[in-house]
């Protein structure tokens, strides 16, 4: 093994064609030598995506459960990252996807350890993964329940963070991940959130987020992040260009994108602005803190008058939406006049702070912070007066009502900033398909030219898997009933169940449910949001007659043998009534057939691919929904189970 390469480079030959030579070795010998076993899918993936990267390309690469499409995909991005002295990018869905990559027994150790090279794969975790001092010093000053704890976060962090003493070396803290314990709603209290001002942070250079992300760019191989991590790397580029900042992640060689089906989610979600009240005030007052000319003094006390008026309005004409955190607006004249006025008013300020800049007065720092942020809100609201309407919800917590508005398609920054860049980039997931066709991700994501190709699961899932559901004439069960079946299920399978459920909502109502018929006593039950997600899962794993109650898990999970041997799906994963949604369906010709079907039938195949992860593994599917009364429903739902499973009469057991 050459020093750089982890096979002997000739370079009089084209470097793709030596690292597939490699690559079919290790498949071919090295892996089955040390006990591995290896798949006529895996290698078939592998040769498909020797063409992408040869002729750097993007490609589909739909791949069934347990075919190893990791590994494929692992040996040709470290490769080409050494060949091209740059790093590959790998991104997951979210946090829980990247902790399983990178776990000790992960398929990354597995790589390392068999082939005997060492890997240099390093975390770009998304900022609300991070401890901000800040927000810290403000939960601990805050004397409610949880201050003892928080105190002793702040004394478990590293001597550095409190005294300006020259760091050693790189010395990694303030991860969600070391604060298992921790629910969500006490993460919430202590995590970055895009409210905070990181420009301005005196401590900046001694936060957590900040020390993380000098050493990833730092990786030779591998950066592992989320989607949404890497979508903002991608709407910020310009921005942190201009800003004299380095851009979030360095350059790259190549990009998988792990469960690729989610990426447009994520682009939409990375494109959303925020606007909330106390943040616009605290920032546009910098402005008075100088010797400033009266007029522009008083266009800034007109603006924060607005602002507060708007944000007041937007409260009253806002209602809760079902099982979803998000609330209406319902946009009417009125509001849309009081949009246009604070626009007229930013636009005034705008044109004084030229005027400003020539006389010096302003901090230059200060200026082009505010001018900054007024720039995104004047943007953001100028998006309402386009003739294809922004998504827009509000949500209300501590900080006040903060408006949210995201643009409907995103496919065509997506063509601009990511595809039409010449080089490999891999979608992975067992689902990218809709009825064997591509088309409908390459349309959603704007993308002209791909490979693609499918393989199925190597799996025997008719001997492996049955499936129990309530027959159509039962499928409307109370949730009494459901409760009941529940209880039985679990007791059969001793625990070792996972139940996946639509929403938080759903999954709340269950707790306090399962919690009042006792059912919580008989078995170690784990609920998500209770503590941090890779923390819940490693418990679940290791404590084999546990219970796992989760929302996210749909995708990715993977827990071969007895700890997960049944999965209940409590409700089928319909989308929520969400304005996100509700934009999608007022777009649609047929909402349900177009936007509500694909979307529960796709989550659907990724919840049943949660079961069954080993050639050893046996288990049961439970899929409840009042839906199932309905033929058509029913009949598409049978659709997407995997050939020659026997299905049984839930309420027969």
């Amino acid at each position: 093994m050459s020093s750089h390469y982890p096979f002997e480079f000739d370079p009089k030959l084209p470097f793709i064609q030596q690292a597939s030579d490699w690559i079919a070795d290790v498949f071919y010998e090295q892996l089955p030598e040390a006990g591995f076993e290896v798949r006529d899918e895996q290698i078939y993936m592998a040769f498909q995506l020797e063409r992408a990267y040869a002729e750097k390309q993007t490609i589909f690469a739909e791949a069934g459960v347990g075919t190893g499409k990791t590994l494929a995909y692992l040996l040709y991005a470290i490769s080409y990252a050494r060949y091209t002295r740059k790093p590959a990018i790998i991104a997951c869905a979210d946090e829980s996807l990247i902790e399983q990559l990178v776990k000790p027994e992960g398929d990354i150790a597995k790589l390392a350890r068999y082939l005997d090279f060492t890997i240099d794969a390093r975390l770009g975790k998304s900022p609300d993964q991070y401890i901000c001092l800040n927000k810290l010093d403000d939960a601990r000053a805050a004397f409610d329940d949880d201050v003892e704890a928080f105190d002793e976060i702040f004394r478990g962090l590293p001597s550095f963070v409190h005294a300006p003493v020259t760091m050693q070396s790189f010395h990694p803290y303030g991860n969600r991940k070391q604060y298992p314990e921790l629910n969500d709603g006490q993460w919430a209290k202590l995590g970055w959130d895009v409210f905070q001002d990181c420009l301005v942070c005196s401590r900046r250079h001694r936060c957590g987020q900040t020390l993380s992300r000098d050493h990833y760019r730092k990786a030779a191989d591998l950066i592992i992040c989320s989607h949404d991590f890497y979508m903002e790397h991608v709407w910020t580029y310009e921005a942190r260009k201009r800003e004299g900042q380095l851009p979030l992640l360095p350059e790259h060689s190549s990009v998988v994108f792990d469960e690729g089906h989610l990426l447009e989610t994520a682009a939409q979600k990375a494109l959303t602005y925020k606007l909330n009240h106390g943040v616009f005030e605290s920032i546009i007052t910098r402005l008075l803190q100088d010797e400033i000319r009266e007029s522009l003094a008083l266009a800034v006390e007109e603006a924060i008058v607005q602002s507060d008026h708007l944000f007041a309005l937007i409260a009253r004409q806002s209602k809760a939406v079902p099982a979803s955190n998000r609330k209406e607006v319902l946009w009417n004249d009125e509001l849309v006049r009081e949009v246009n006025r604070l626009q007229d008013i930013l636009s005034s300020i705008e044109e004084e702070l030229v005027f400003e800049s020539g006389l010096f007065t302003i901090d230059d720092y200060q200026l082009k912070i505010v001018e900054e942020h007024i720039e995104m809100i004047q943007f953001a609201l100028s998006l309402f007066k386009r003739d294809e309407k922004p998504i827009s919800w509000a949500s209300e917590d501590k900080d006040g009502f903060t408006l949210v508005i995201m643009p409907r398609w995103v496919k065509e920054v997506l063509k601009e900033q990511v595809f039409a860049k010449k080089m490999p980039i891999v979608f992975s997931s067992a689902t990218l398909s809709v009825g064997g066709s591509f088309d409908y991700i390459k349309d959603s994501l704007g993308i002209d030219q791909a490979m693609s190709f499918s393989v199925p699961s190597p799996y025997e899932y008719e001997e492996q898997m049955k499936v129990l559901m309530p027959n159509e004439s039962e499928a409307e069960m109370t949730w009494t009933d459901k409760m009941s079946t529940a209880t039985k299920l679990l007791e059969q399978k001793g625990g070792r169940t996972l139940f996946l459920f639509p929403s938080m909502e759903e999954l709340v109502n269950f707790r306090e449910q399962a919690s009042e018929l006792g059912l919580t006593n008989g078995y170690r039950f784990l609920f998500e949001g209770s503590a941090e997600i890779s923390h819940l899962i490693a418990e679940f794993q290791n404590d084999e007659t546990s219970v796992l109650c989760a929302v996210t898990l749909w995708e990715g999970l993977d827990i071969p043998g007895p700890s997960l041997s049944q999965v209940i799906m409590w409700s089928l994963p319909f989308p929520p009534n969400d304005p996100v949604f509700q934009a999608r369906r007022s777009d649609a010709a047929n909402p349900f057939a177009d936007v509500d079907m694909p979307y529960m039938l796709l989550r659907l195949r990724q919840g049943i691919g949660r079961l069954i992860r080993a050639r050893e593994d046996r288990g049961s599917i439970v899929i409840f929904g009042h839906e199932l009364k309905d033929e058509a429903v029913r009949t598409q739902v049978l659709s997407v189970l995997p050939a020659g499973v026997s299905i049984e009469d839930v309420n027969q057991i």
